[in-house]
């Protein structure tokens, strides 16, 4: 994993961009398909085929611009086809809409270690090609997919019961922002992209640690852990980006670039559909401490736990509020 992210980051020719993207596709497939269950094959088997088709449109689209313009660098593609196609790989490895529909799955049929190397760690090489070649890119398309991830991730997040289900939702419409602003400031993309996966490791290892899979089993948790759930009511609002804590200051930033950019009707567009965003977050959070179960539980409140909370959720909590 950690090989083919640093290849492809680290490249300036094509094919070498396409070798670090393939090393990490095959080093997240055995992770994902660990348990062995039927659920985790098929998240494999559906993962392995999106990747491998990006990728396929990767090489495709480098050739195309090879051709055209005899450059193999990564900063200089210039061919208006090659960037479309570019553009729809990129789409198709990140889980941007319209090519989101195997984020959702995959992330619920792994567990939930590897749901965060797959929200986080394997976003970062297709976002690094973004912003190498974010000059070249067509904005339309880019805003409109953008616009149109945000929507999305915001609507189908809203019935969701599963957590790793909300926390796909909510990583398709938190790569809309990234996806409306890199071609106007990518510095923004990288920003956004870093505090993203801050609170979503947070979110992604509090709830390995408190185990809740479901948010019925999010509603007895309260009792097992009172304090790691009250920081996880403000990680989560900080994911939704209300204003005092972290994630509110990429999202202004963003807003701030796209009204100097002459685009105010996008901005204000992109901010309301994050209100949907905003309720999916808000019920995880009701659910996690605010909400009573219907019957009452049986064992003591844990004020204090036998087993401590592992210093890295300490320090990426304090870290993403």
């Amino acid at each position: 994993l950690l090989l083919g992210t640093t290849i492809t980051i680290s490249s300036n020719h094509w094919v070498m961009a396409w070798t670090g993207l393939e090393i990490n596709t095959l080093a997240i497939l055995p992770l994902i398909s660990k348990s062995h269950h039927p659920r985790a094959i098929e998240a494999a088997t559906k993962y392995f085929l999106v990747q491998a088709a990006a990728s396929a449109l990767v090489l495709f689209s480098s050739m195309t611009n090879a051709w055209h313009t005899g450059q193999w660098d990564i900063t200089q593609l210039t061919h208006p086809v090659s960037c479309l196609i570019l553009t729809s790989a990129i789409a198709m490895k990140l889980g941007l809409v319209p090519f989101h529909f195997w984020f959702p799955e995959v992330l619920q049929g792994s567990p939930l270690t590897t749901g965060l190397l797959l929200s986080t760690i394997m976003k970062l090489p297709p976002m690094a090609l973004l912003f190498m070649t974010s000059p070249s890119l067509n904005p339309t398309l880019l805003t409109t997919m953008a616009i149109l991830s945000t929507a999305l991730g915001g609507w189908m997040g809203l019935n969701q019961t599963q957590t790793r289900k909300i926390l796909a939702f909510s990583s398709i419409s938190h790569l809309g922002w990234m996806a409306i602003i890199v071609i106007y400031n990518p510095k923004l993309t990288l920003l956004n992209f870093y505090l993203y996966a801050l609170m979503t490791s947070t979110v992604f290892l509090t709830l390995n640690s408190i185990k809740a899979l479901k948010l019925s089993t999010l509603m007895t948790t309260w009792t097992k852990a009172p304090a790691l759930n009250t920081m996880l009511l403000l990680t989560l609002l900080s994911l939704a980006g209300l204003p005092p804590l972290t994630g509110f200051l990429p999202k202004w930033l963003i807003i701030q670039e796209l009204t100097k950019q002459d685009m105010a009707p996008a901005a204000t567009i992109i901010s309301l559909l994050s209100l949907l965003g905003l309720f999916f977050y808000l019920r995880l959070a009701y659910c996690a401490t605010i909400t009573l179960p219907p019957h009452t539980t049986n064992h003591m409140k844990l004020w204090y736990t036998n087993k401590p909370t592992s210093i890295l959720v300490a320090i990426l909590t304090t870290m993403s509020i």
